[in-house]
This record gives C-alpha cells, structure tokens and sequence, in this order.
C-alpha cells in the first residue's frame, strides 16, 4: 500500500443543535414542549474531517469559528477526534449555528446562520499548513460569501501547482447561482463530490451519467456523485463505476454525505483506486447513520471495513 498522505480541509465548521420531537411550530408568543436536546458538531468540512481522522488519516482543520462557547465546542470535538485545529482562526461573529427541529417522523426542519464561516476569505487560510498535505479539500462552497468563485479557484490552482489532489464539494445554494459561482473551480479539480442534487443544479441536467458528463466538459477530474440510498456514481475520462450503498439500520442519515467524501479520500490519501475509494466512502456513510449526530457513527478503518466485508 503507499504511504498515507494527509489532508487539509478547507471550509465550514459548524454547531448544531437538535430538538426532538417538534411537530408543530407554536403560536407567536407562545411555547410548545419537546423532550430531547443534544449539541453536535457539523459543517461539511468538520465532519469530513473528523472521519477523515477517524479512519486513521492525518488530518488538518481549516476554517473560522467564533469566539464563543459555540467555537469551543467545535474545537473542542475536532480535537478530541484527532484533528490538527492550528489553522482554525477565532473572530468576534458568532459561530455558525443550526437549530434543528426533528419531527416524530424524522423529518427535519432547519433554521441556520451562517455567522463566522461568512468571513472566510483567502488571506485566513495558511498555505504553510497546506503545502505538506497529499489532499486539499475544500468543503461547504456556497456558504462561504468570503471565499466561494474565485478565491476557492485561486487556491485550488495553487494547490494543483504543487501536485497536491484537490476535491471540493457543495452545499445547497439558496441565492440559486450555482454554476456562475463554481465555474471558475471546477477546472483545477481531481475531484467533484456533490449531492446528486446539487450537481443537476449546477449542470442542469437530470440522469446522473448526463450530470457526470457535464461536470467533466467543465473540466472536473473525476466526479463522485452521491445518490444517496442508490449508493454513488463515480465518473472519468476512464468510464463509469456504480457503487451501492451498505444496508444498516440508519437511525439518522444526517451528514452521511460528508461522510462518504471522508471515506472516499481517505481511499485517495491511501493510493487507492477509484472503486475501492468509492466503497470505503460507502461504508463511512453507513457507519454515519448509526447514531444521531453527524460524526458520533463514524468509526475505525477497520471497524468500517467490517460494514464493507458483511
């Protein structure tokens, strides 16, 4: 096996809070009981990197948080998962937070700010801490105002100068300009790894073989689509491979996509090839939805190779 490199995540760190059972919104000025509250972290490039860190791979943390008792805890959390936080900058916004509202269905509702990752800007990220690394990943593009279009591309092209792999992956974007701010990224990536969803946005196409193919003319390396209970879609100059995803009781599927993009660079940080990337990615995100929370599920390399093996 090569020698496993490490991997430097760029982009939104988070904390999410989530209630549990809430069915109904109350009256203005009234109050409606719920009977569960936890605290977790999230953000794509958080629980990247904690399962990233938990599969046994050297792992950075890049971003901005607050100085609060919000940013203490998603410090804290990285830290006790093994994450390297030096390149974590404190501000005086807020860290970014999520309430979540769990119905008794599962159903999930989400009131968001986007706080202290809205002043991300290429000047806080630390090349010194990323020159080293064998994969720049930057996660959370259109939730980061500062830093989205063309500081990411800039970053990217230097990474890219350097022969370290870049991957980058989405969140939704409710300003609906998606291709217009990604355009200029999308070249100087090894690696795409949106929601299937996110992609047809930013593709404007609907089967997944047609988004892949739009995605790679836009100049994207090598694109992992997550599908999903329908596993992935991993697409190249090379061809296409279909992965499926790994039964389990899920108990809850949030985060279970960042999870799968930990997996699959972690495969990449190991030297392995596309399907076996692809397959690890599967097991992270089935480990993932195990337990409540985005990162509480994920486990060992060779605990989530059991999931891959049964």
């Amino acid at each position: 096996m090569s020698e496993v490199g490490s991997v430097a995540c760029v982009g939104i760190y988070v904390a999410d809070a989530l209630a549990k059972p809430v069915d109904e919104m109350p009256e203005r000025g009234k109050l409606v009981l719920f009977d569960q509250l936890e605290l977790h972290t999230g953000g794509c490039a958080n629980n990247t990197a904690i399962a990233l860190s938990r599969l046994g791979i050297p792992t950075r943390a890049l971003g901005k948080i607050g100085r609060d008792a919000f940013g203490d805890f998603v410090l804290q959390r990285l830290t006790e998962a093994g994450v390297d936080t030096e390149g974590m900058i404190r501000t005086d916004a807020n860290t970014s937070f999520t309430f979540v509202m769990v119905a008794s269905d599962g159903e999930r509702t989400f009131f968001h700010t986007i706080g202290a990752n809205a002043e991300l800007t290429a000047t806080d990220v630390r090349l010194d801490l990323i020159e080293d690394a064998k994969v720049l990943h930057v996660a959370g593009t259109f939730l980061m105002p500062g830093f989205d279009g063309e500081p990411t591309a800039e970053l990217l092209h230097w990474a890219r100068g350097r022969g370290i792999v870049t991957a980058l992956d989405t969140t939704w974007d409710s300003s609906g300009r998606w291709l217009d701010t990604v355009r200029d990224a999308l070249p100087h990536l090894d690696f795409f790894l949106p929601s299937i969803e996110e992609a047809r946005a930013i593709a404007g196409r609907d089967d997944p073989d047609d988004v892949a193919q739009a995605l790679l003319d836009l100049g994207v390396g090598t694109v992992a689509l997550k599908l999903g209970a329908d596993g992935s879609y991993i697409r190249s100059a090379d061809g296409a491979i279909r992965i499926p995803a790994i039964s389990v009781d899920a108990v809850d599927t949030t985060g279970a996509g960042d999870a799968y993009v930990g997996g699959f660079l972690a495969g990449r940080a190991m030297g392995w090839d596309l399907e076996r990337c692809g397959r690890l990615g599967s097991a992270t995100g089935a480990a993932c939805v195990t337990a409540i929370g985005t990162t509480p599920g994920l486990r060992s390399l060779e605990e989530t190779l059991q999931l891959w093996n049964d």
